[in-house]
């Protein structure tokens, strides 16, 4: 099984670091470069089942997760021998890779996304993701943060894509989406613990997206949103509703040209700002950010480059 000691606290920021990046934004305007209850195997949503978790926080919670907008993480890289190696944000949307590995033995596995499991905020103020999840070859989602690493459940290899863009289920927690084999996609709320609800079907067609990705609130309306890229390069937005049973608004579109990509994700906020942030890997093996501008029809207005080479050594980055 894979190894989840030595993490490094999966994806929490020190105080150190959160200050130095908030000290960063004061002085420039401008960017530089059930407990342990497992999911079961995956069904069909019953209506008859009581309202999830999410739907039932206290309007308080509510109210902190949206002020919250994207949770500040780190970037993950993963390497086909098993081994993750963690970058830290540094100011401006720049970031430096963190020593030694974030984790390792963790060959065979696709589908990484960092979550943000009890929605809580960290002492100083700021949202983290406490861990991450992954699927296995056998098609067991796991869930790591410190200890030991938790088996959730069997039966997701009928996935072909599976993220957390946050809390889209209007709770506190982060949530899953899940896209399978003929384009439906799913959404599975987050219990607080790292365990997930019964999964809802929200939407189909998404079999004609290349690549989805989202970490938080694009737009500004402290709800989470994603994007999704199409064949022809075309990136759309699809606001956040904060529905779990309709998670998404009509979709909008936003950009052209982004075939020039293999890899589009969303760690979350890189720049320190509440907005979630995109993160693309060009053809050689270049990194790019586009810096969320808290608007819905111009949601990433430029890119900066905040890796020069040798990205493309990742068989996954989240």
């Amino acid at each position: 099984m894979a190894n989840s000691s030595g993490l490094n606290r999966t994806g929490v920021l020190s105080r150190v670091t959160v200050a130095a990046i908030t000290a960063g934004l004061l002085a420039t305007t401008t960017a530089a470069v059930a407990a342990d209850a497992p999911v079961a195997t995956p069904r069909a949503a019953d209506a008859s089942v009581a309202a999830p978790q999410s739907e039932r926080v206290s309007a308080a919670a509510a109210s902190a997760t949206a002020a919250s907008g994207a949770a500040l993480n780190n970037l993950y890289g993963w390497h086909t021998n098993g081994d993750i190696i963690g970058y830290t944000p540094v100011g401006g949307g720049a970031i430096q890779r963190i020593a030694g590995r974030q984790g390792w033995d963790w060959v065979g596995y696709k589908n990484f996304t960092q979550a943000d499991t009890d929605g809580q905020p960290e002492a100083e103020g700021w949202y983290h993701a406490d861990g991450w999840y992954a699927v296995n070859r056998t098609g067991r989602l796991h869930y790591a943060s410190n200890g030991p690493v938790r088996d959730l459940g069997g039966g997701w290899n009928i996935y072909n894509k599976v993220v957390s863009a946050g809390n889209t289920g209007g709770g506190a927690p982060d949530d899953v989406l899940a896209r399978d084999g003929y384009g439906v996609l799913w959404h599975y709320l987050g219990n607080g613990n790292a365990s997930l609800t019964q999964r809802y079907r929200v939407g189909s067609g998404w079999n004609q997206y290349t690549q989805i990705a989202g970490k938080g609130d694009v737009t500004g309306d402290g709800r989470a949103d994603v994007v999704a890229r199409d064949r022809s390069g075309v990136l759309w937005l699809y606001k956040g509703t904060g529905n779990y049973r309709s998670p998404f608004a009509t979709r909008t579109r936003v950009g052209s040209g982004w075939n020039m990509y293999n890899n589009i994700f969303s760690p979350g906020d890189l720049t320190g700002d509440r907005r979630a942030d995109l993160v693309a890997r060009d053809s050689a093996g270049a990194l790019w950010l586009y810096k969320g501008a808290g608007s819905s029809s111009n949601p990433f207005p430029s890119r900066i480059k905040i890796g020069t080479s040798g990205w493309n050594g990742f068989g996954a980055l989240f």
